[in-house]
C-alpha cells in the first residue's frame, strides 16, 4: 500500500526514537485482560512461544499473535502454542484495522467513502490508525500524511479548531453523514507533539488533548509486532480496538 512502507524483523527498528525489541523473541502480545490477574497480564505485555499461562477463576486474556486472537478463560494453565485455537474472525477483523489506510482527499479536503449516516449501535473507528476526537492520550501515527481525525458523531456540519503546543493551529470542518476529516496539510504532524481539538464534541468548548507519536515502517504481516510497538509507546486505545 502506498500509504505505509512495509519491512521486516529489526529493519523497522530505526532513527525514529522508539525503542522496539526484538521481534522474535516476543511471539505474543496481550491486548486484554481483565480479573483478578490482571496486573500480572497487562495490555502490552509480551509472551514468549510456548509461554506458560495461569490464571484464576474470573480472568480472561485475550493475546494476539501472527495467526490471530486467542482468548484464556481462567481458571486453568495454558501453553501459548498450536493447542491454543485462534479466533479466524477476529483476525480478520485486526488485518482490517490495521491494514486499512486514510482513503483520497476530495477537492473540499474530506474523506471518500465516509457513509451518509451513522450506523446502527455503538460507532468505532475502521481503523486502528485514525485518531478518536472524543479520547485524549496518546495515538500512534503510521503515515503522518495520510493521518484521519474520526468522530463517531456524523449528524450535522461540524468546524473544530486543532492547536499545537507551539501556538499554531488550523479549522478541521466535518461535513454531515461525514466521520472521517484528514489532518489540516497545514499543521505537519511531528513526534512527539501534544495537541488541542477543541470543538469537536457535544459542545463548542468540548476539548480533547492527545500526543501523537509517529511509528518506524511497521513489519508486513506480524501483527503481534504491531501491538507491540503500540503498547511500547503508551497507544493504549489503539490496542483496545485491537482487543475488540
Amino acid at each position: 500500500m502506498s500509504w505505509v512502507r512495509f519491512a521486516v524483523g529489526a529493519a523497522f527498528a530505526g532513527a525514529i526514537g522508539l525503542a522496539i525489541p526484538n521481534v522474535a523473541a516476543a511471539q505474543s502480545v496481550v491486548v486484554r485482560s481483565t480479573g483478578p490477574s490482571a496486573a500480572q497480564f497487562p495490555a502490552g505485555k509480551r509472551l514468549a512461544a510456548n509461554a506458560p499461562v495461569t490464571l484464576r477463576a474470573g480472568d480472561h486474556v485475550t493475546v494476539l499473535d501472527r495467526s490471530g486472537t486467542r482468548v484464556l478463560n481462567g481458571p486453568g494453565a495454558f501453553t501459548l502454542d498450536a493447542s491454543v485455537a485462534h479466533d479466524q474472525t477476529a483476525a480478520t477483523r485486526i488485518a482490517g484495522l490495521i491494514t486499512r489506510g486514510a482513503a483520497p482527499r476530495t477537492r473540499t479536503g474530506a474523506v471518500r467513502g465516509a457513509p451518509d449516516a451513522a450506523p446502527a449501535g455503538p460507532a468505532r473507528p475502521e481503523s486502528v490508525w485514525y485518531i478518536d476526537t472524543t479520547r485524549g492520550g496518546t495515538w500512534c501515527v503510521a503515515d503522518p500524511k495520510a493521518l484521519v481525525l474520526w468522530r463517531p458523531n456524523r449528524a450535522g456540519d461540524v468546524t473544530a479548531t486543532l492547536s499545537a503546543a507551539r501556538g499554531t493551529s488550523a479549522s478541521v470542518a466535518w461535513r454531515s453523514g461525514s466521520a472521517l476529516k484528514l489532518w489540516p496539510a497545514a499543521m505537519p504532524v511531528s513526534d512527539g507533539a501534544t495537541y488541542t481539538l477543541t470543538g469537536a464534541g457535544s459542545g463548542a468548548g468540548s476539548r480533547t488533548v492527545f500526543i501523537t507519536r509517529i511509528l518506524p515502517a511497521l513489519p508486513e504481516g506480524d501483527f503481534a509486532a504491531t501491538a507491540g510497538m503500540l503498547a511500547d509507546a503508551g497507544c493504549t486505545a489503539q490496542l483496545e480496538l485491537l482487543a475488540g
